[in-house]
């Protein structure tokens, strides 16, 4: 009797136009044991940390890759950005004292599917990363991750009372286009009110 051998996933398809790759369901799905490097440096502006990568970005290894998160273009239109990057530009973040991370690296189809326990051994994760880095900010974004992982129930969107070291805390709605109680108008504000904090910070050399 002949063995029955697995089907592989389909090969990369770059795009003919702009060379990104557009993995299709089943390269998606093939990438769930993969892990998406951080984009990090000591001292940065700003580490954003978001709840844990799509499987659409573990398929291409870069963060807030899907087609339906606003991240990138949030960052653009709240002045973060100077033009309109994409994941794939994701290392120029660093040259603009930005960088990013994830609470929890396993990557999952929603955040829905991330267990209580993982968010809370990322929130331990992200406090030992932030005292090593030590950025001027991190915010995390995701407000449900956020209250579970660090065990705070009342948090809200902003500004958070308990600093990490020397590092603030902010956080923020999570951007990813599954997250229907956040449209671009509503991100776009929120991000504003954090960049202000963050110039103004900055200026005051604090």
């Amino acid at each position: 009797m002949k063995s029955k051998t697995k089907k592989k996933p389909p090969l990369p398809t770059p795009d003919p136009v702009t060379g990104v790759w557009r993995p299709n369901r089943a390269q998606q799905l093939a990438a769930i044991r993969k892990r998406v490097p951080d984009v990090v440096a000591p001292n940065l502006t700003v580490l954003f940390c978001g709840i844990n990568p799509g499987l659409y970005s573990a398929a291409v290894g870069h963060h807030f890759a899907g087609p339906g998160n606003l991240f990138w273009p949030t960052l653009h239109a709240t002045g973060f950005t100077s033009r309109q990057l994409t994941a794939f530009d994701e290392a120029e973040l660093l040259s603009l004292g930005y960088g990013i991370t994830n609470l929890v690296t396993r990557p999952s189809a929603s955040a829905e599917e991330v267990e209580k326990d993982e968010l809370r051994r990322g929130a331990r994760a992200l406090r030992r990363k932030v005292l090593s880095l030590q950025p001027r900010f991190v915010a995390v974004l995701g407000l449900v991750a956020y209250r579970v992982g660090f065990e705070s129930n009342k948090a809200v969107v902003g500004r958070q009372p308990d600093d990490i070291g020397t590092t603030k805390v902010w956080l923020l709605p999570n951007p990813s286009g599954l997250n229907a109680f956040h449209q671009p108008a509503i991100l776009n504000e929120m991000f504003s009110e954090f960049r202000a904090a963050v110039v103004a910070d900055v200026s005051r050399g604090t």
